[in-house]
């Protein structure tokens, strides 16, 4: 049976539009970091460099020797890990997008090994050359307890969902690690209009304890 995000992980990549508290257990990511604005025609470059990592794994079922467990499977989202670049220029409610730091990734699959990582990587650098492969990354990421929201709407307005993502800590007793948050893009930005755009917006904390 092919697994499909949407239907067999929605607890994860599908959730209410109100906050709720999860975990997540470790997942494998290709992974690539930046910094600058997102909507400069160089970030593009480095989303291109994700997929075409993650399309050479999911027809690597057409190999000659295809790898150990295989499965069919629907290719994961893209996810971004959002930061500031430079903290002595933050302004409070102030966003300068050109003063952000990212690390874009998409998850694979259980059956992708360290091995098999990095020769999709150079399979992928001969076949579709993209100077950012160089500065890819394969790693195990577990974000542990965190809060999370469906944003429905344009980017531009995260804020908002953000606000009651911060009023729920505070009534349930939960403290926010760092600034750091990981948005998971459900559709293309490119192809739908703001107002219809599905984010998942997701943040680490830790349960206060009081003595």
């Amino acid at each position: 049976m092919k697994k499909e995000w949407r239907k067999h992980e929605k607890n994860i990549y599908v959730p209410k539009g109100k906050p709720e508290l999860i975990n997540i257990p470790p997942f494998k990511y290709f992974t690539i970091k930046g910094q600058g604005n997102p909507n400069n025609k160089a970030f593009e470059e480095y989303i291109s460099a994700l997929y075409s990592l993650a399309y050479t794994v999911r027809m690597s079922y057409k190999w000659d020797n295809p790898p150990g467990g295989y499965y069919e499977y629907t290719v994961y989202p893209l996810e971004g890990v959002w930061d500031i670049a430079d903290k002595t220029k933050y302004v409070e409610g102030v966003l300068d997008k050109d003063n952000l730091a990212f690390e874009l990734m998409i998850r694979q699959p259980s059956f992708v090994t360290e091995d098999l990582a990095s020769n999709i990587i150079e399979l992928t650098k001969e076949k579709k050359p993209n100077k950012l492969l160089e500065q890819v990354e394969f790693k195990t990421i577990c974000e542990g307890d965190c809060v999370q929201i469906l944003h429905l709407g344009s980017y531009d307005d995260e804020p908002q969902s953000f606000q009651l993502m911060k009023e729920y800590c505070t009534e349930n007793n939960i403290k926010r690690i760092s600034m750091k948050h990981r948005e998971i893009y459900l559709n293309d930005a490119r192809k739908t209009k703001p107002e219809k755009l599905k984010t998942v917006l997701r943040f680490q904390v830790e349960q206060e304890y009081s003595i």
